[in-house]
């Protein structure tokens, strides 16, 4: 199985955890879908939208989990990349882990993607 990933902020996975559905951040409710990325995606993503940020968690989900409601559509430098038009349930969730920052402010992933 090869996973799919999204970047939350602790508070927003902290109302998922507690209601059993992730509705995604602002800016996914703004374009109407979830971001998601591939494990060969994740670190730019980060890099372009998270930048600096701290306090994220990243949620890896298994894709088959998610049904039709997840699309592949072509994105950033004409990549197909996962959106999902619905929200995440907590059963497609593999694991969640903090994303720190290192001292230069770069996000750390897991040395297993």
């Amino acid at each position: 199985m090869e996973l799919i990933f999204h970047m939350a902020r602790e508070a927003e996975w902290a109302t998922a955890e507690s209601t059993g559905n992730y509705q995604g951040a602002d800016e996914d409710r703004v374009d109407g879908f979830i971001h998601f990325s591939t494990a060969t995606q994740v670190r730019e993503s980060a890099a372009k939208h998270r930048a600096g940020e701290a306090g994220l968690i990243l949620i890896a989900c298994d894709p088959n989990v998610l049904g039709a409601e997840l699309k592949w559509e072509v994105a950033r430098g004409g990549d197909l990349f996962p959106h999902l038009y619905g929200n995440i349930p907590m059963n497609a969730v593999v694991w969640a882990r903090p994303l720190p920052l290192d001292a230069d402010g770069q996000h750390v992933f897991p040395e297993t993607l």
